[in-house]
């Protein structure tokens, strides 16, 4: 009993927002596949980055799923918390995201994938929306980047979408995704200009800022295919972002570690993997350049991030009871 109830109380603990490093590896998966596409050579990583990122996802799947069938009272309680809510879309985005990685290898195992996300990430996005319409204990000081993961999360759809051959659904996800983008950047600044700061533990959730309009120029490339005016507002919004956020590294690195942490990888993912496009469609050495700096700083963050959660959890730092 004595070692039961270490682990027991570890599973109940499990926080959802685990997922998020799977989103981290899937972007940084997805940013070689694409560099070595530019490049025209083939390093014979992918399969391996795939490989890891899709069972780390299954391991953390299936301690979830064994969360729920032993705690479904401390399950519960993250599903109506008004910051831990908004990370479990983060289960469907990692499956679009393995779908967007496993399409240059097998369609086969790709649509699956990104049906299934797509669903898990309709019903994710309507079941939070309606608990933000019809709170009852919500306060300015809940919100903060990661309520972006629900509903801006939807313009990741067309990423792979597109190429599967589902354009309405593409540009429905898609629209959703842009009108909640402007939503709730709204609201997020006016929270982080006129009232308290944002906590520590959630302050590295700033880089989720740079996701939705990176991520939005990906899928806005893949639905029209040109680069027009529309297209480099999303992407210079997200550079801009990337700039502004890097300018405050010092601040950053005074942080002691926390999950939130892997809120660092997918935007520099995205920004990474949208530079390169801009790339592909303009041939503008610079942005290459751009592409292939954040895609090694990229590289560096995640080995860090890998390496401080191993610690963590050997350390029992990470799955304990909220204080």
């Amino acid at each position: 009993m004595s070692e039961e109830k270490p682990y027991s109380g570890r599973l109940e603990n499990f926080p959802i927002s685990f997922f998020s490093m799977v989103m981290g590896l899937a972007g940084l998966t997805i940013a070689w596949e694409k560099v070595q596409h530019l490049l025209g050579t083939d390093l014979h990583i992918n399969i391996w980055m795939i490989g890891i990122t899709a069972s780390i996802f299954v391991a953390l799947a299936v301690t979830y799923a064994g969360k729920i069938l032993l705690f479904r009272d401390a399950v519960a309680a993250e599903l109506k918390h008004p910051v831990k809510l908004n990370f479990f879309p983060t289960i469907s985005i990692s499956l679009l995201l393995l779908a967007i990685a496993f399409m240059p290898i097998d369609l086969a195992i790709s649509r699956p994938l990104w049906m299934l996300g797509v669903v898990l990430h309709l019903a994710f996005t309507l079941y939070v929306v309606t608990i933000w319409m019809h709170h009852e204990h919500f306060k300015i000081a809940h919100i903060n980047p990661a309520w972006f993961i629900p509903a801006v999360g939807n313009v990741l759809v067309p990423v792979a979408g597109v190429s599967l051959g589902y354009m309405d659904v593409s540009w429905f996800f898609f629209s959703v995704g842009l009108m909640f983008w402007i939503i709730l950047m709204t609201i997020i600044f006016n929270r982080i200009l006129f009232h308290h700061p944002i906590d520590q533990k959630l302050l590295p959730t700033l880089f989720i800022l740079i996701a939705p309009p990176a991520v939005g120029f990906i899928a806005y490339m893949r639905l029209t295919g040109e680069l027009d005016a529309f297209a480099r507002v999303l992407y210079y919004s997200g550079l801009f972002l990337t700039l502004l956020l890097f300018t405050q590294v010092p601040r950053f690195a005074r942080l002691g570690f926390f999950l939130s942490w892997w809120a660092y990888s997918f935007p520099l993912a995205a920004i990474s993997i949208a530079s390169m496009v801009m790339f592909d469609h303009t041939d503008v050495l610079g942005y290459q350049l751009i592409g292939s700096g954040l895609l090694l700083i990229l590289s560096a963050v995640v080995i860090m991030l890998l390496v401080r959660t191993a610690l963590a959890i050997t350390r029992h730092r990470i799955c304990l009871p909220d204080h």
